[in-house]
């Protein structure tokens, strides 16, 4: 299931880019939800009270509140700290393109919205994502649990145990060789396999070094000796591939 912000205060625009959205995606066979916000301020609420997206098509200007649409791509790259989420900002100008580069836009649409671009932007995301779908599986004793890939920041390696490192902070412990569960889950995915402790998503990985790389919180990983030349490598193949 694909979640779908749109948050724009011209009423007709957001119900038509709800509709052509839905359509879309509909047509791709990919399950969708789209929730409408006409105010910044209200979704900037409701993502304070946890909602979360997947992808989000965010107005620039708001006729009726004092903060606009870069303030709340700012809000969401830094106050929430949410790195993952893909922002399609929308405007009737085409001005604001430096202010954007720092929050990192998917693209950037002007008014009257096109279906083509709008179809083109939806294209784009589903090829960025469309390896890191799906859901990763593990056992604990009897039972059988399931997370989403995209939801793994990355698998640490502690003894016989596995640690699954989430994007909300949590964390959970199974049994398990991270070897081998790379090799039978992770290996067709984005997933870099960079020391015999750490398996990582590319997703959140901000910075790479001949012997670390950095993830989005800050976090360091080593990248292992006999490791580097091939994580450089998946990580150029990587990189290359999502370029649309």
């Amino acid at each position: 299931m694909i979640k779908i912000a749109v948050c724009d205060d011209e009423i007709k625009i957001g119900a038509d880019l709800e509709r052509t959205l839905m359509e879309i995606f509909d047509a791709l066979k990919i399950k969708n939800e789209v929730d409408v916000y006409f105010g910044a301020r209200e979704f900037i609420s409701h993502l304070e009270n946890g909602a979360r997206y997947d992808l989000i098509f965010l107005d620039i200007e708001f006729a009726k509140d004092e903060i606009n649409g870069v303030d709340v791509g700012r809000f969401i790259r830094e106050t929430h700290e949410n790195n993952i989420v893909s922002i399609v900002f929308i405007s009737w100008e085409k001005k604001y393109a430096m202010e954007l580069f720092e929050i990192r836009p998917l693209n950037f649409l002007v008014k009257p919205l096109e279906h083509e671009k709008i179809e083109h932007t939806v294209k784009t995301f589903v090829k960025i994502n469309g390896l890191i779908s799906g859901d990763f599986y593990y056992k604990k004793g009897h039972t059988s649990f399931k997370v989403r890939l995209k939801d793994i920041v990355f698998l640490e390696n502690n003894e016989r145990k596995i640690i699954l490192h989430l994007a909300c902070g949590k964390k959970e412990e199974f049994y398990g060789s991270l070897k081998e569960t790379y090799h039978e889950q992770l290996q067709t995915t984005d997933f870099l396999f960079i020391h015999a402790s750490y398996v990582v998503n590319y997703d959140y990985v901000i910075a790479v070094k001949y012997s670390e790389l950095t993830l989005t919180d800050g976090t360091v990983l080593s990248i292992s000796p006999n490791r580097r030349n091939d994580v450089r490598t998946a990580y150029a193949s990587i990189l290359k591939r999502r370029r649309v």
